[in-house]
C-alpha cells in the first residue's frame, strides 16, 4: 500500500494546492525548482484518489482524514539545513499561527504550530519545521486535521520528512 502512495504522490507532485498560506506558498515556490530540495506538493483531487484506491488497505480514522485533506506541501534538504530553517523562520508570520510543540532533539530544532478556526481538536494548518545540522524539512498540511490522528497518517504514508509528525502523538 505504501508503494501506491508512494508513486501516486510522485506522478502528482507538480500540483499546487490551493488555499494555503502565501509566505509558505512562497517560500515552497522559490526553492521548487532548486536541484537541493526534495520537494512535494499535494492537492485535494489527490488526496481524494488514494482514499479511493486505498479504501480497504488503510484503517476507517486514516481514510476519513484523507478525505478531508485539501493540500499537503513539504520541501527538504540536507544542504545548509539550519540556514533554511532560520529563514523559514524569518519570513512566516509565525503571529498566525499558535505553537503546539517545539522539540530540540540532538542538534535539531522541531516547531509544530497550527491554525484553527474553532479552538478545538480540528485545526485547518499544520505546520512543521525542522532545522539542523542534518536536515531541514518544511510541511504544511492544510484542511480538517485532526490532531490525534495525525500520527496515523503519517506511518501510512511513506515521504520523506513525515516522520516528524508521529512525535505528536507522544
Amino acid at each position: 500500500m505504501k508503494h501506491i502512495i508512494t508513486i501516486s504522490l510522485l506522478l502528482l507532485m507538480a500540483f499546487s494546492a490551493s488555499g494555503q498560506n502565501d509566505a509558505i506558498t512562497k517560500y515552497f515556490d522559490q526553492y521548487r525548482d532548486d536541484d537541493r530540495f526534495t520537494m512535494v506538493s499535494i492537492n485535494k483531487k489527490m488526496f481524494e484518489l488514494i482514499a479511493n484506491v486505498a479504501e480497504e488497505e488503510v484503517d476507517d480514522e486514516v481514510m476519513d482524514m484523507l478525505k478531508e485533506m485539501d493540500g499537503l506541501k513539504i520541501l527538504t534538504t540536507s544542504d545548509s539545513p539550519k540556514q533554511f530553517y532560520d529563514e523559514a523562520i524569518a519570513k512566516f508570520n509565525t503571529q498566525e499561527y499558535s505553537e503546539l510543540m517545539t522539540v530540540r532533539d540532538k542538534n535539531q530544532n522541531i516547531r509544530f504550530m497550527v491554525k484553527d478556526t474553532d479552538g478545538g481538536k480540528i485545526v485547518d494548518e499544520l505546520l512543521l519545521l525542522v532545522g539542523g545540522e542534518e536536515e531541514f524539512v518544511m510541511l504544511s498540511f492544510v484542511g480538517k486535521i485532526y490532531l490525534n490522528k495525525i500520527g496515523k497518517l503519517a506511518k501510512n504514508m511513506d515521504i520523506d520528512g513525515i516522520e516528524h509528525l508521529e512525535k505528536l502523538d507522544k
